[in-house]
């Protein structure tokens, strides 16, 4: 089992959109039984609520069911459990690095690398219009993808036994 944990400010916006995106993404290739996927935030003022309406519209729109998610905050567990730790912006990812154990072997980098991205935020939509709810939507989805061929990727290896470096 691969673990992928995405995190933002709030778990209202862009890191529910994301689980929702790559839960459909692993379902459609065949991998969602051997990835699980969770999100969170950095900040706890949403703790308990769903995804912002706007997320959870702008999911609707393309098929994708986020309603039951609740929104929690990183916690230290989540270093040892996850193999995949992504942050939505620079601000998320220096956050989850100030808290990064020593001992801690999980990815952790920015979500759209995985769209040949490596240096770009997914932008936080949350003071903005539906406009930017879709735009967030296009580069997860863009992320999404390339994150799905690294998986299958390294689910391959497992497979055949070879070596699963991080």
């Amino acid at each position: 089992m691969i673990r992928v944990l995405f995190v933002c400010l709030g778990n209202i916006c862009r890191s529910p959109t994301a689980e929702g995106v790559l839960r459909v993404r692993l379902a459609a290739a065949g991998l969602d039984t051997q990835v699980e996927v969770d999100s969170c935030g950095i900040g706890d003022w949403h703790v308990g609520k769903g995804p912002d309406r706007r997320a959870l519209e702008a999911a609707r729109q393309r098929g994708i069911d986020i309603d039951a998610l609740r929104a929690r905050t990183l916690d230290a567990e989540d270093f040892g459990r996850f193999d995949y730790i992504l942050a939505m912006d620079h601000d998320n990812l220096a956050a989850i690095q100030a808290q990064r154990p020593a001992d801690c072997s999980a990815h952790i980098g920015l979500f759209l690398a995985f769209a040949e991205r490596p240096d770009e935020a997914v932008p936080d939509p949350y003071y903005g219009g539906d406009e930017g709810f879709a735009r967030v939507f296009e580069l997860i989805e863009a992320a999404s993808n390339g994150l799905v061929a690294e998986l299958r990727k390294k689910l391959q290896v497992k497979l055949r036994g070879g070596p699963t470096a991080r």
